[in-house]
């Protein structure tokens, strides 16, 4: 499959130490060509995965074990085929955000929390290749009584037999985000819904879908398009769900804002650039390929009102913020089309991330949605006694535009940037 080439480039690292449970660290090298997965299509979403081309010369070492297994096996050095590539591990991104007890401590359930991932078309071989991915990193197999670790696909309209036509670009994404739920939340089930196309009205429709499906906490959208007069409707159409986390990433093309991020009713994830050490100290800066910046059309929601000094009167996208990079990417296995292991970058990565630590924290019952306001966004902006529930992200831009919209380093006063948020997640603190 031929694919539009493009540099990603590391932005300048300064340190945000995060301690973990970490065995040994992947260590990121020097940048290499990525390929967007999905071309922008006018009047049409596309997916947020960049797919890094020549990974094989940067990471090296062992990685994070998986609870309660060992470390995961020394990638080779290739970029395909039957054995992992570099790329981090389920061990590794529970250790960058603090998630290790939490996920060793998760046990399998009979009523398991159900994260949702939502996708345009179908990938025929999803739940084989999730197998192989939880298989690979010793996370726990598939539990059919409990469906735990399991994964349910559907249709926009609900059918688990009439699904849409497959689509090798979007199966790429779908892998992606069945690897990163297991990674967080090895024990939660998936529903993966997969729409009739990449149209908002699709897409819209199968997130929909996916609420009114029994146990569902939260819902991730990995993908975006131009923000538009209609997304006014389509906020209260299809992405306004009192009790569940609804993530959508923020984008893949530096600063500017893409919807669904900029809705007031989802959580709005942006993307660093992620690096590790056998020291267990994790570093976080900006990605300079993520989205953020002042909705054209969404007003402030209510929750934004702590940001003083402000300059947008506007929603302000992101919200919260995880790995990105394409260069500090992640393993991801999908054989439709594909070799098989490969690495992985984009808001693609963040958002089922962070809707995973949103079922990992077990709280989402009781969400809220009022005056255009939705309290999953809301909790990372509560001060409670002085302080915020994530890690700030203070060095790293993703553009020129000179204000806190799009540098870290020009923070406001309770450490909101655009393109991180109010940070990092350390722990379920805050979901």
């Amino acid at each position: 499959m031929r694919r539009r080439r493009w540099m990603v480039g590391l932005v300048a690292v300064a340190t945000l130490a995060l301690s973990g449970g970490l065995e040994a660290s992947a260590a990121p090298g020097p940048s290499g060509d990525t390929a967007r997965v999905c071309p922008p299509v006018p009047g049409q979403a596309s997916c947020n995965a960049i797919q890094l081309l020549n990974p094989g010369l940067t990471w090296a070492g062992t990685h994070a074990a998986a609870p309660g297994k060992g470390p995961g096996k020394k990638p080779p050095g290739g970029g395909g085929g039957s054995t992992p590539p570099a790329g981090y591990y389920p061990g590794d991104l529970q250790s960058a955000y603090g998630l290790s007890s939490y996920v060793g401590a998760y046990s399998n359930t009979n009523t398991p929390p159900t994260v949702a991932v939502v996708d345009a078309y179908n990938d025929p071989n999803a739940a084989s290749d999730l197998a192989t991915y939880r298989s690979q990193f010793g996370l726990p197999t598939c539990d059919t009584t409990t469906g735990a670790g399991c994964v349910t696909v559907e249709s926009q309209s609900g059918s688990t037999t009439s699904l849409p036509r497959a689509n090798a670009s979007w199966s790429e994404e779908i892998s992606l985000d069945l690897d990163m739920v297991s990674s967080i939340c090895p024990y939660c089930h998936i529903l993966l819904v997969e729409a009739n196309s990449a149209s908002f009205a699709d897409l819209g429709t199968a997130v929909v879908t996916a609420a009114s499906y029994p146990g569902i906490v939260a819902i991730s959208n990995s993908y975006g398009g131009s923000e538009t007069s209609s997304e006014l409707t389509y906020d209260t159409q299809y992405y306004s769900h009192a009790g569940i986390a609804v993530t959508a990433s923020a984008g893949d093309s530096g600063y500017g804002v893409e919807y669904p991020a900029a809705s007031p009713y989802v959580v709005a994830v942006g993307g660093t650039t992620l690096t590790g050490s056998p020291s267990t100290t994790w570093s976080q800066t900006v990605w300079s390929g993520t989205g953020s910046g002042c909705s054209a059309y969404e007003p402030a929601p209510s929750w934004q009102s702590s940001m003083s000094g402000a300059t947008c009167a506007q929603r302000t996208v992101g919200d919260v913020a995880a790995v990105a990079d394409p260069n500090t990417g992640v393993a991801v296995y999908d054989s439709f089309h594909e070799p098989g292991w490969m690495v992985f970058g984009g808001t693609s990565v963040a958002s089922p991330i962070v809707a995973s630590i949103f079922a990992l924290a077990g709280n989402t019952s009781g969400f809220s949605v009022s005056s255009g306001a939705s309290t999953a966004a809301a909790g990372f902006y509560a001060n409670s006694s002085g302080s915020y529930p994530l890690l700030p992200v203070t060095s790293g831009s993703n553009g020129s535009c000179g204000t806190y919209l799009c540098n870290a380093g020009d923070s406001l006063s309770n450490g909101y940037n655009g393109p991180t948020g109010m940070g990092t997640p350390h722990g379920t603190s805050g979901f």
